[in-house]
């Protein structure tokens, strides 16, 4: 099909104007194959370890460290590791946003518009554990698989939630460190890999997102404390929503300030200097824009920042029931310390920096630790993804190669009878070579498999 085919005319007359003696090679893109991108979990998996897993078979995306590109007939989803949380599949230019946000450990960061949560992923990683990180999208369906993905990551201090920006602005003033606004848009940038987006930009346009973008990004910045930094990012090439947002961002707020993004391979400059964009045709990947803003002030540490936004603090609801505290006191003391919520049967442990406001929709409040029925603990799939082997002295180690690893990512019992792996009744944590994968709770000569129904291997 020719390029005349498969995009409206006038966005191609636009294109050619303003790429000029670059329009036939861009043009020249859409006859190429799309590129498959892998993240590594640096949290729990380096990249050299990887590499290690797929030999020959990575080549580094030159934006992003902890990415790199993999053949197409690879299929890494098809992997143990992938159900350990170990990488993340994710289109090789999406990485740009997570990995230019100046994220550090203890920062307070918020993914605005983050589902289905590639990017919240990549900034929970970075935290290492501490901080929060807050990852919301509008719609609460898109949250729950977001949530599902920040789970499987093993990302502990986290709070999902499905809710307006004017909601969160409204509880959350001038909270946060950081703030990633990857906002809606016309989707240029994906034409080449979603062409059903082009139907939505001829029924839409550039316009409509612009305003939609603006109100977003009017809102974020309420959320944003002296001195901390936000990253506005889109997958479209339009001047309109990209530097004509930038440029009305600045004007309506004397506060902030344009902070240049360092340049990298693969990064173009885009029409205002200091912010980027991704073009097809000059990498291997699809289309981005990125703009990087930082709020005056700072002077005050976080706390007193913190302190205009109303904490609502939770408190240990008398004491945890024997089994549950009994499996709690088998943690190490990292996850011990932390306060914990009941909310009926399901228990949570909270990151230390709480952030609870009565009225929001939570999906996720904390680490979901385990429930409780009838007074009997079952901790959490959301849990052994967040702990390494040696956080937990029940273990059963199966080697990649073992055909047990497979039995029970379907969800089939272990029989153990006779098995090196034999030891006393009770929980399991199951893991490949020495990363968690989920529970098993030893009965006798068996392993009654406790994988989460629906994340078992199909």
């Amino acid at each position: 099909m020719s390029i005349e085919n498969r995009l409206p005319e006038a966005y191609l007359q636009r294109m050619r104007r303003e790429l000029g003696g670059e329009a036939d090679a861009y043009e020249a893109s859409f006859c190429e194959k799309p590129f498959y991108g892998i993240r590594a979990n640096t949290a729990k998996f380096r990249v050299e370890d990887m590499k290690r897993t797929f030999p020959g078979q990575l080549t580094p995306v030159p934006w992003a460290p902890e990415g790199c590109y993999y053949p197409a007939e690879l299929r890494p989803a098809r992997h143990p590791y992938y159900y350990a949380g170990l990488y993340y599949l994710q289109e090789p230019s999406a990485m740009s946003p997570g990995s230019v946000l100046p994220i550090v450990p203890g920062d307070r960061v918020l993914d605005l518009c983050g589902a289905p949560g590639g990017k919240a992923t990549q900034l929970g990683m970075r935290l290492m554990g501490s901080g929060v990180l807050f990852a919301n999208d509008i719609s609460a369906s898109r949250a729950q698989a977001m949530l599902k993905n920040i789970e499987l990551a093993g990302i502990p201090n986290v709070y999902v939630t499905a809710e307006t920006p004017e909601h969160l602005a409204e509880n959350f003033p001038e909270y946060f460190d950081k703030i990633l606004v990857d906002a809606p848009c016309s989707g240029e940038g994906m034409f080449r890999r979603e062409p059903s987006m082009v139907k939505d930009w001829e029924a839409k346009g550039p316009a409509y997102y612009a305003d939609i973008q603006q109100q977003i990004l009017r809102t974020a910045v309420r959320m944003l404390r002296p001195g901390g930094m936000l990253l506005y990012s889109t997958c479209t090439f339009s001047t309109e929503e990209d530097e004509e947002n930038v440029r009305k961002l600045l004007a309506q707020d004397p506060a902030l300030s344009l902070v240049p993004i360092a340049p990298r391979p693969g990064f173009s400059d885009g029409k205002i200097p200091g912010t980027v964009k991704l073009w097809p045709h000059k990498i291997h990947g699809e289309g981005h824009f990125l703009s990087l803003f930082q709020k005056a002030g700072g002077s005050d540490s976080k706390e007193a920042a913190a302190s205009k936004s109303a904490k609502c603090s939770a408190s240990k609801p008398g004491r945890l029931p024997e089994e549950a505290a009994a499996f709690l006191a088998r943690l190490p003391e990292k996850y011990r310390k932390l306060t914990f919520l009941q909310v009926k049967e399901n228990i949570y442990l909270l990151p230390e920096d709480t952030a609870l406001r009565p009225g929001l929709h939570y999906l996720r409040t904390g680490l979901f630790f385990g429930a409780l029925k009838k007074e009997h603990f079952t901790p959490s799939q959301a849990l052994a993804l967040a702990l390494s082997a040696e956080d937990f002295s029940g273990k059963v180690l199966y080697p990649l190669e073992d055909e047990r690893v497979i039995r029970y990512l379907k969800g089939e019992t272990i029989d153990t009878s006779g098995a090196e792996e034999d030891g006393p009744d009770g929980w399991n944590l199951i893991c490949v070579d020495r990363y968690p994968l989920g529970w098993a709770k030893r009965s006798k000569h068996n392993l009654k498999n406790k994988y989460c129904p629906g994340w078992r291997w199909q």
